[in-house]
């Protein structure tokens, strides 16, 4: 039975990954294996900057807060803030303490500097504004919302006044108690108060719905939007709150789908305005097949035993870079497996402190082999790794841009699962 899946690999950069899909996503994300790896956001910044410079991308979507999101984009697009405050607040999770981080919003600012807004790279988070410890308040989303309308509409069309909405949200701490999410009594998700104010949210967002033609005429495009994000970020709060007060079995599971819903609602609406490149966790852009690892030594994630499907798909030290310094493991390199060989045991057990089904490939559902490279991945490239697919249609190309700078197979997703380790540099400038 063959083994060898040398002839599989491809270099993770922009041209390659396009050569594995039919035609440009709307939508292409990248994941992550871990969290906390800034040499994984360092290839995930090289690797986004050349899909913006050569094949388009305008948005760059993390999972991080889609509200602290916001500054970010002021400051990448207009330049308002300084770096470091952006940095600091702008970010969920941590993550704007990421050097990575950090370097992807000085190039995007830089990228943008003196290009009309058509041209400019658009950041956004389409996380929920939740962390682990519990969710924001739904203030800020449903006063922000409220006042947009009021701006527009003839107050007598508004479901309540701001100061209603003020009353019913009470103290923020009510809302952010970190007892709450082990302790649903603890939670203010099901008050009386938060019954209304989802009756409340619900009036607001149709109210928008409803005025769109004429929230566009009075605005801009950017204005309704930012509106829409407000809606749909008050009516995810409150619903996640009202999540946190059950205290059924189910109430963990509930928790997971409705922040799922909150993500995946954020990312139809950056899809709407062009295509995005998306970056998060594995987990959230799930794909069950056979795959590598490689190695997080410093997490516990080490060599694989040679006779398991992870021992398999790890290359060998013939098939890593050259230029790798011998300190580097090279069993690292991104791996797929070869479309002769289809395993469907478990990955080798020191590779689920990370994540239980990591992967590397690209697993959309239309993916076509490339042509077969006999020659060797570039020395400075990561390897990534391509599932053959059914052969599509001639004519079912990239596409060609359309007068809206939209391309064909607009509603089409690409999938691609990261997990390499290795430092490979890739500065942004």
């Amino acid at each position: 039975m063959p083994t060898d899946v040398a002839e599989t690999t491809r270099a993770l950069e922009a041209a390659a990954v396009m050569e594995l899909l039919p035609a440009r996503p709307r939508v292409l994300a990248l994941g992550e294996p871990t969290h906390g790896e800034d040499d994984l956001l360092r290839v995930r910044n090289a690797l986004f900057r050349q899909l913006v410079e050569r094949e388009g991308y305008r948005t760059i979507a993390i999972e991080s807060d889609c509200l602290a999101g916001l500054l970010v984009d002021d400051h990448v697009t207009a330049g308002t803030g300084s770096l470091d405050e952006v940095m600091e607040h702008g970010f969920s999770h941590g993550w704007g303490a990421s050097a990575a981080n950090r370097e992807l919003v000085r190039w995007a600012r830089e990228h943008n500097t003196g290009r009309p807004a058509a041209e400019q790279v658009r950041f956004a988070g389409f996380d929920g504004p939740l962390e682990m410890a519990g969710a924001q308040s739904p203030r800020r989303a449903l006063t922000a919302l409220h006042a947009r309308l009021a701006a527009r509409v003839d107050a007598d069309l508004l479901p309540c006044t701001a100061e209603t909405l003020d009353r019913l949200l009470g103290d923020d701490d009510r809302w952010t108690e970190p007892a709450a999410m082990t302790d649903p009594a603890r939670s203010a998700g099901r008050s009386a108060e938060a019954a209304g104010l989802r009756v409340l949210a619900d009036d607001l967002v149709a109210l928008l719905d409803e005025r769109t033609p004429q929230m566009l005429a009075a605005g801009s495009r950017e204005e309704w939007d930012r509106a829409r994000l407000y809606g749909r970020t008050a009516l995810g709060l409150l619903r996640y709150h009202h999540g946190m007060a059950d205290a059924s079995p189910a109430r963990m599971t509930r928790l997971l789908g409705l922040r799922g819903l909150m993500m995946a609602e954020n990312l139809l609406a950056l899809a709407e305005r062009g295509p995005v490149l998306v970056h998060a966790h594995n987990a959230h852009l799930q794909r069950d097949i056979a795959t590598a690892l490689g190695t997080i030594r410093h997490q516990g994630v080490g060599a694989p035993p040679p006779d398991t499907v992870e021992g398999l798909l790890t290359p060998s030290p013939r098939t890593a870079a050259s230029s790798t310094p011998a300190s580097w493991p090279p069993s690292s390199a991104i791996r797929g497996p070869s479309p002769a060989y289809r395993p469907t045991t478990a990955t080798h057990p020191s590779t689920r402190p990370a994540s239980p089904r990591t992967t590397a490939s690209c697993s959309s559902r239309t993916c076509r082999r490339p042509p077969r490279r006999r020659t060797p991945p570039p020395s400075d490239s990561v390897p990534v790794a391509g599932r053959a697919g059914r052969d599509r249609a001639a004519d079912r190309g990239r596409g060609a841009p359309d007068g809206t700078g939209a391309h064909r197979d607009r509603d089409r997703l690409g999938f691609l699962r990261l997990a390499t380790t290795t430092p490979y540099p890739h500065p942004l400038s």
